[in-house]
């Protein structure tokens, strides 16, 4: 299987059509058809459904389709990272992340390594835990932020020193919304929207008292963004971290932190054996910089509130 075929086939899923593939391909029609048929031959699958106006892929093709586009992406990362080698840090950073509001220690981090490597790029990818972290074992990231309990054998990691606090997202008009925090007694019926890992690993039912899948989930999701559209909705109420929705004065939504109070850490996590690129590299540094300068304000505050 060449990789120049994979690119046609990608061409092909793309466009949904043969000749605009073609054309976009800059290759004539003929060739492109003999080239996927050679291919569905290779692999002995039907890779395209042909319709009247457009083709579609069949099971088979989208699992090539997935894994063509991680093949090719890889390329690209590979490729960046040769022509990047050497002594200037330039190049290309790609980081996988779960939705945070403590993003912003990272993305500082790489504000301030642009400023004194501006020929550097970063490229963010989000995703929930399952998502990132696949990506991260593929290699087509050079970087993964977790948030909360995750397996971290496989990793080298630093735990940064920023915290997520676990709520409920509600509108205004919500009952629970007059409370200043929502308790585990609170939520039994009420219709609750929260991330399908949050249901696979059962991760409240610490805190809940009982099993979490016991109570009324109207609504999973993968990110918030629809989820959040669910609620303005009047769906139910998402169980979140703070800082995802829109929850400020004047908005429709608001925030309600768990009672007892629930936080979920988070770890900057890398392949071990992992060989980076200069700039990959680079960042890493600038990081753990951040994170030391960070536990030391930290300390040194704490010093200060004790000899007052």
């Amino acid at each position: 299987m060449e990789l120049r075929v994979l690119q046609y086939f990608l061409a092909i899923a793309r466009e949904e059509s043969i000749t605009k593939a073609a054309e976009f391909l800059h290759i004539t029609q003929p060739t492109l058809s003999r080239q996927i048929r050679e291919l569905e031959e290779e692999l002995g699958r039907r890779l395209f459904v042909r319709g009247s106006r457009k083709i579609t892929l069949t099971e088979e093709g989208m699992l090539l389709r997935k894994r063509a586009e991680e093949i090719t992406a890889l390329l690209d990362k590979t490729e960046s990272e040769i022509i990047s080698a050497g002594d200037a840090v330039s190049g290309d950073v790609f980081i996988g992340c779960a939705e945070t509001e403590q993003m912003r220690f990272l993305i500082r981090a790489a504000k301030r390594m642009r400023d004194d490597y501006p020929d550097v790029n970063f490229h963010l990818f989000s995703g929930n835990e399952e998502i990132v972290a696949e990506r991260l074992d593929k290699g087509l990231v050079d970087f993964a932020l977790f948030i909360g309990q995750v397996s971290l054998e496989k990793y080298n990691y630093l735990t940064l020193p920023r915290e997520d606090v676990w709520g409920l997202v509600m509108r205004r008009d919500h009952p629970l919304a007059a409370k200043e925090r929502v308790r585990p007694e609170d939520l039994p019926g009420v219709p609750l929207i929260c991330s399908r890992q949050m249901i696979d690993n059962n991760e409240m039912s610490g805190w809940l008292g009982r099993d979490f899948r016991e109570l009324n989930i109207a609504a999973t999701y993968n990110l918030v963004f629809n989820a959040a559209l669910m609620v303005e909705e009047g769906m139910g109420a998402v169980l979140t971290i703070e800082g995802l929705c829109g929850t400020h004065t004047g908005d429709s939504l608001c925030f309600r932190p768990l009672e007892p109070r629930v936080t979920a850490g988070l770890v900057f996590a890398w392949k071990k054996y992992q060989v980076f690129s200069r700039a990959a590299e680079k960042f890493l540094e600038y990081v753990q910089k951040a994170a030391e300068e960070e536990r030391a304000a930290e300390h040194g505050g704490a010093e200060d509130n004790g000899r007052d």
